[in-house]
């Protein structure tokens, strides 16, 4: 059995607005939208982003869009101006849950 992983089916961007990060995972195909939505709750993506994302995360669907957005609160160390981050802005953020795993439930 293939592992497969969500960079396999989506992409991901990511961006900031004071401490808060957003990450949106968009399917490239819409018939993988249901499998995003599945695995990728906000309980997952607060998990996979501890240490990181220290408030809470909501997820909100779009599924006309075959995305799957996410505000992570309390996620940039204090926000651009005071975080001592290498990316404050939160942009690289979107890589990290490309890694994230499709065929495995935690």
């Amino acid at each position: 059995m293939t592992v497969r992983k969500v960079r396999d089916i989506a992409l991901a961007r990511s961006g900031d607005k004071g401490n808060r990060a957003t990450l949106s995972v968009i399917a490239r195909d819409l018939a993988d939208y249901p499998l995003l939505e599945r695995v990728l709750t906000a309980e997952r993506v607060r998990a996979h982003y501890e240490g990181i994302v220290c408030g809470a995360v909501q997820r909100y669907t779009l599924p006309h869009l075959g995305a799957v957005h996410f505000v992570m609160n309390e996620a940039l160390g204090g926000g651009v101006t005071r975080s001592l981050a290498l990316d404050a802005h939160g942009k690289t953020l979107s890589a990290a849950i490309l890694d994230v795993l499709l065929d495995e439930m935690p």
